[in-house]
């Protein structure tokens, strides 16, 4: 019985209405999961980036007690590299941490408000403005992810899913990131033999059309259900393969 190693976003686990447990059976890589007659290991998070999914590689025990049963790895991150960081992530990241409680309630309030604006005057700037990883790091750190798990698991299928699209007001509907990293990812991956699953070819009408969260950015059941299948179909084959190839697991 396969199981999947998923390193991911809230796109994995983020519904219709709202962020779903990990073993909820309509979410993308339960439905994977489940059409390869198998299981799931998600370790995801809102808002990561790749360079959260290495963090976790290497500081999640959930990881390290899947690496032994993984029968291929799945890089569901990069997508939240792609979005508009008027603020640097470094600092963005600290406003959660911010004390007193009423200075962190007033510098949220006030990010969230100016966001979208800012979103909108930076796309005009060279490459669309700042985003919350450049596509460099991305693809640096997928491929730290890649190289890690396939040297104690040699031979490891490794697909990785290129950037959604979104039109989220809270970015001010910008995206202009996001064709840089999917070229970076696409060039990456050629190079080291890894799969890519265009995730924009199979959601971009579901979410620019308004079927999915009313967030603008998360998916509906109808693009889990599509993703998930996808990826089965993609990884079908190369499980089997794979497991004939890999040291025997103890």
């Amino acid at each position: 019985m396969p199981e999947l190693l998923v390193l991911a976003d809230s796109l994995a686990f983020h519904g219709p209405e709202r962020a779903e447990p990990a073993d909820h059976p309509d979410i993308w890589p339960q439905v994977a999961a489940r059409a390869l007659g198998g299981s799931v290991e998600l370790v995801a998070g809102i808002g990561w980036t790749a360079r959260h999914a290495w963090h976790a590689l290497g500081h999640d025990p959930r990881v390290w007690a899947a690496m032994p049963r993984t029968d291929a790895l799945v890089l569901g991150v990069g997508g939240m590299d792609t979005l508009p960081s008027p603020l640097p992530s470094a600092l963005r990241e600290l406003i959660p941490v911010l004390r007193p409680e009423s200075l962190r309630r007033k510098v949220r309030t006030g990010y969230q408000r100016a966001q979208p604006r800012l979103s909108r005057a930076f796309s005009h700037l060279p490459g669309g403005g700042p985003v919350a990883l450049p596509p460099r790091l991305t693809v640096a750190y997928l491929e730290r992810c890649r190289a890690a798990v396939t040297a104690l698991r040699p031979g490891l299928p490794v697909v990785a899913l290129l950037p959604s699209v979104h039109r989220a007001e809270i970015y001010g509907g910008v995206h202009a990131g996001r064709a840089a990293a999917e070229r970076a990812t696409r060039e990456w991956a050629a190079a080291q033999g890894v799969r890519v699953l265009d995730t924009a070819a199979l959601v971009a009408a579901h979410v620019l059309g308004g079927h999915g969260n009313p967030d603008g950015m998360h998916w509906g059941w109808a693009a889990h259900r599509r993703v998930g299948e996808t990826l089965a179909e993609l990884l079908g084959g190369e499980i089997d393969g794979a497991s004939s190839a890999t040291p025997s697991r103890q």
